[in-house]
């Protein structure tokens, strides 16, 4: 696997924002968005990126939301998005505390069974402890075995089932 960052998405990455959008639209994955905030239902790159500021500041983070961060995975060789990952600062919340979880994320349809959820994954823990988190939650549906072997990868350790509007979903734990 080639080496990637996690970045804050900008206007430089716009056009591979809207070409991942469509490729995730293409793939017609029901998971397919997780860990992206909004970008299905955003029509440009720039709004996708202002709703991302928005959700990092405390004083414009809507009151029924929980602050986030949400980064692209840029691959260092050719500057492209592999994958979007996102991070709660907390699960204080009626879904996130179910089944949403700290962590969800999302790689390109055509970079899947390479390796970059895991490295995904690895970098972002350590955005969780920068926001002072020291056990994350995180989810997959139940027959997602790649995300199972990604969260298993890096430290997770198996709670319990979550039935959600008839279906199951894996809660799991890692300690930082």
């Amino acid at each position: 696997m080639t080496d990637i960052i996690l970045i804050k998405p900008t206007m430089e990455y716009a056009e591979d924002i809207l070409k991942f959008r469509q490729e995730i639209l293409d793939s017609n994955d029901h998971d397919c968005f997780a860990g992206c905030n909004n970008l299905r239902e955003c029509s440009s790159a720039e709004e996708w990126i202002k709703t991302a500021d928005i959700m990092e500041n405390e004083e414009t983070c809507p009151k029924d939301r929980v602050l986030s961060n949400v980064y692209i995975a840029v691959r260092l060789s050719d500057n492209k998005i592999v994958g979007i990952i996102d991070l709660r600062h907390h699960i204080n919340h009626p879904i996130l505390s179910v089944w949403g979880g700290h962590i969800g994320y999302s790689v390109r349809p055509t970079e899947r069974k390479k390796g970059y959820a895991k490295e995904m994954l690895r970098l972002n823990l350590h955005n969780c402890k920068k926001y002072g988190i020291s056990k994350v939650m995180i989810t997959c549906d139940c027959d997602n075995i790649a995300s199972e072997k990604t969260i298993l990868a890096n430290g997770g350790i198996y709670e319990k089932d979550v039935c959600v509007d008839n279906s199951v979903i894996k809660r799991y734990w890692i300690s930082l």
